[in-house]
């Protein structure tokens, strides 16, 4: 059951071979179930305030956001005919998930947008477990501020949910960031504000937790509970906290983890992580799970209540997830190495960059609502960054040299981090996104399987928009 607790709106702040893995697209199969895109209405502000107009998917039921839960198990299918019944094309994409490039929705680059109107077939498997999501891939930054995105969770092949050590359930905790005004409908006059994407990007004043603003979750005493937190935000980063709850690092952007105690949870936008938390048995009656906005203020945005009777699912170690058995391991012995240069934003802009062919000057390229570029090219998708023949490793060094941190998204495949800031990451941990901090390098290796052409961007939609987006090309 979940409540709502009134309190004030948060403030915003500033191996196996690739042809193995994947499905063979199909374009017009008409039994598949519809997903629906369409305009709709959410109540995300507290109780007493208006409901709010937003964009939403729909399954069988009226359009909501988060859109709704697509669970299946590691092996099967989803299959969906998307209908748009917005007033813009539009186009999802399985954000996460390694599969045939006909499928990723990434819109132009591997399908047309969508019109108004009109509907697309995606049907794929789903290799890999873990947590995932889908999201509109045209016009993001707009698109998926108004609502458009919903979690995609895949279950292990074999059993974890009850076994010794593991959790007893999960909850899918689907956090978002949205700025509204004084009557909570959506400000739609800042889509092309270039001076939040100089900078941080466009921030919201009021976040949710599926959907909700400050609900309340169920939790017995002493239950071990599995949360899959997906960060669904255009642009916030969101640095989290679950005092008294024991939390456990399970898996992030799906891929399992040695389990390991956290204390700040940091997730850049499109990024996830399953933790494990243990229900408070000291007489406590709540917990939180609490969010830095950006001031060094924790702030509470979801309560745990505790009631029941005490439960004895607990233990002293965390049973870690199965692991994957799809992910190719790198090859060093003739890796390829490739660079991405991270350059622009407010106070240290470029000097020059190439944006469409022609070479311009900083103050020249912001007529053009380009801020940010890629090894000296802003909006770059012309041509690939750079081309990989298929099973060949790609090691990858990706330097910052902005003022801002910025979330990098690899389509179609999931990369190991190999170091980060100068220091080696001996946890090995994998992922599909990485955020990077100022100044900061990092270096991440992946077997290019999966053949087609793929993305890499800022996932951070605002600095995608004005200028981070590329893509590689694996033949």
């Amino acid at each position: 059951m979940t409540t709502l607790s009134r309190r004030s709106v948060l403030k915003g702040a500033a191996a196996l071979g690739g042809t193995s893995l994947f499905s063979v697209p199909s374009f017009a199969d008409s039994s598949l179930p519809v997903l629906r895109a369409a305009p709709a209405s959410a109540q995300l502000a507290p109780d007493g305030y208006p409901s709010t107009p937003v964009w939403a998917y729909a399954t069988e039921v009226e359009g909501r956001v988060p859109g709704p839960e697509i669970r299946l198990t590691a092996g099967d299918r989803v299959g969906y005919r998307l209908v748009n019944d917005l007033p813009q094309p539009t186009a999802v994409h399985w954000h996460g998930i390694r599969i045939d490039n006909a499928m990723d929705g990434t819109a132009p680059l591997t399908q047309a947008p969508v019109p108004t109107g009109e509907g697309f077939d995606y049907d794929f498997v789903a290799p890999d477990p873990g947590t995932y999501w889908y999201h509109s891939h045209n016009r993001s930054t707009e698109q998926v501020a108004r609502g458009l995105a919903g979690p995609l969770i895949v279950e292990d092949r074999e059993p974890w949910l009850g076994e010794p050590g593991a959790a007893t359930r999960e909850l899918v905790l689907v956090l978002d960031d949205w700025l509204l005004d004084r009557d909570a409908a959506i400000i739609e006059d800042r889509w092309d504000d270039l001076h939040a994407a100089s900078h941080g990007g466009r921030m919201g004043n009021t976040v949710t937790v599926n959907g909700v603003a400050y609900p309340e979750l169920d939790v017995q005493p002493g239950e071990r509970v599995r949360l899959r937190i997906i960060n669904t935000a255009t642009d916030r980063i969101m640095p989290l906290s679950l005092p008294h709850l024991s939390p456990r690092l399970i898996a992030l952007d799906g891929h399992p983890v040695a389990p390991r105690d956290i204390e700040t949870l940091v997730l850049g936008p499109a990024q996830r992580a399953d933790v494990v938390i243990d229900g408070r048995i000291d007489g406590e009656t709540t917990a939180g799970l609490l969010l830095d906005p950006g001031n060094g203020e924790w702030v509470e945005i979801a309560a745990f209540a505790h009631s029941g009777k005490a439960s004895d699912s607990r233990g002293s170690d965390v049973r870690p997830l199965p692991a994957w058995g799809t992910l190719a391991a790198p090859d060093f012995s003739n890796s390829q190495r490739e660079v991405l240069l991270m350059e622009g934003g407010a106070m240290r802009a470029m000097l020059e960059t190439t944006y469409r062919g022609e070479s311009l000057g900083f103050r020249d390229l912001t007529q053009h609502g380009m801020v940010w570029a890629f090894n000296g090219i802003a909006d770059g998708m012309d041509k690939p960054m750079f081309q990989a023949a298929l099973g060949r490793t790609v090691r990858m060094e990706m330097t910052n040299r902005s003022m801002f941190p910025h979330a990098v998204h690899l389509h179609g495949h999931h990369f190991t981090v190999l170091s980060q800031g100068g220091a080696a990451n001996m946890e090995g941990d994998v992922r599909d996104t990485v955020l990077i901090g100022a100044d900061e390098t990092v270096e991440v290796a992946f077997v290019a399987d999966n053949p087609g052409q793929w993305m890499i961007h800022c996932h951070m939609l605002s600095h995608q928009k004005s200028g981070m987006m590329a893509w590689f090309e694996v033949a």
